[in-house]
């Protein structure tokens, strides 16, 4: 007997969109309420709040994170005031975790403009990130559901302890595909896996149904990671919005530089010990560093490794009906893992 089909030979098909417009075209109208309540909750009495929190939240990125709550969330019924509501407040978390994100890592351009903290500096940035942390938390407590607020209140601690464990293990040339899937894990899969749990909470979803949206969102999560420290490498620049190698540059291992430390000996480790924490890797440098990458099956095999947690994402959600959500929720997977930024 032959095994099955992957299902995302099945979806193979998918355009390679350069953008995730068409992805969204039926939540538009309600991503666009959510633009409108990013604007209204950066507005402040203190012209400096206001000024910092209307840079950050309109510098638009993926806005993936909402469109996962409001996908989900038309899985199991019609879109409601308080998907929007919470598709928002997921943004607004995200934004806060990217900002501290930015500090430890001390990166100087975040989709294609400046970092908060090299424009306002450190001291005010942290507070900015502390501010924007409590407002999410606060205004989680307008939710209906209370499992929504607990989930929230997780995920945040969750994200911190990823944050402080991927900065422990900075310049770690031991560390393991183990220990980098835990950080993974914390740090961006579970605030995922967290948007479409909500969207079956607000669907009023079965038990099994969460469970299945869930680890959807979760292994989705794994995929965007690995595939971001993949473009880390090997992406362009202009397209990216940040410089490339900023990874290493700031000492942390991915997936890739794991499996060339594992497995492309001596020469291997020499090569990326030299490269790693340092700001000014030429050129030159890179174009060996990937050659190196590709020549010992690295590359192919951390791509190998994102496209079995998108096989895992469609496995999830395979069994739902045919309908548009779901289908748009199949070529988010699908995407995420052929994306070029």
């Amino acid at each position: 007997m032959t095994s099955p089909t992957p299902l995302l030979d099945r979806w193979s098909s998918v355009p390679k969109w350069k953008d995730m417009s068409l992805l969204y075209k039926e939540i538009r109208s309600d991503l666009d309420r959510v633009e409108d309540r990013l604007e209204s909750w950066s507005r402040s009495s203190n012209p400096l709040t206001a000024e910092i929190s209307g840079y950050v939240l309109r510098k638009k990125g993926k806005r993936l994170r909402p469109a996962l709550v409001l996908l989900t969330s038309r899985l199991f019924s019609p879109g409601s005031e308080e998907s929007v509501f919470l598709a928002s407040l997921v943004e607004l978390l995200h934004t806060a975790s990217l900002i501290h994100d930015d500090i430890v890592d001390n990166a100087g351009v975040r989709r294609g403009k400046e970092s908060v903290h090299t424009k306002w500096g450190p001291n005010i940035t942290v507070l900015l990130g502390d501010y924007l942390y409590i407002k999410s938390i606060g205004l989680s407590l307008q939710s209906r559901h209370e499992r929504v607020i607990r989930l929230l209140a997780d995920v945040s601690a969750r994200m911190v302890e990823g944050e402080l464990d991927e900065y422990a293990r900075s310049g770690d040339l031991k560390i393991t595909e183990g220990q980098y899937l835990d950080i993974v894990e914390n740090k961006t899969a579970v605030l995922f896996g967290a948007c479409c749990r909500i969207g079956a909470i607000l669907g009023l979803a079965s038990p099994e149904e969460e469970e299945a949206v869930a680890a959807y969102g979760l292994n989705l999560g794994k995929t965007f990671q690995i595939v971001d420290d993949l473009l880390d490498v090997t992406g362009d620049a202009r397209v990216l919005g940040k410089p490339v190698l900023s990874d290493l540059g700031e000492g942390r291992i991915t997936l890739p530089l794991i499996r060339a430390l594992e497995s492309g000996g001596r020469a291997g480790r020499d090569r990326v010990k030299s490269l790693a924490g340092r700001k000014d890797i030429s050129g030159e440098e890179r174009r060996e560093l990937v050659a190196a990458l590709a020549a010992g099956g690295a590359l192919d095999y951390a791509t190998g490794r994102a496209r079995e947690f998108a096989e895992k994402s469609l496995e999830a959600i395979n069994p739902f009906p045919d309908t548009t959500p779901r289908e748009t929720l199949i070529r988010l997977a699908v995407f995420g893992l052929l994306r070029n930024r």
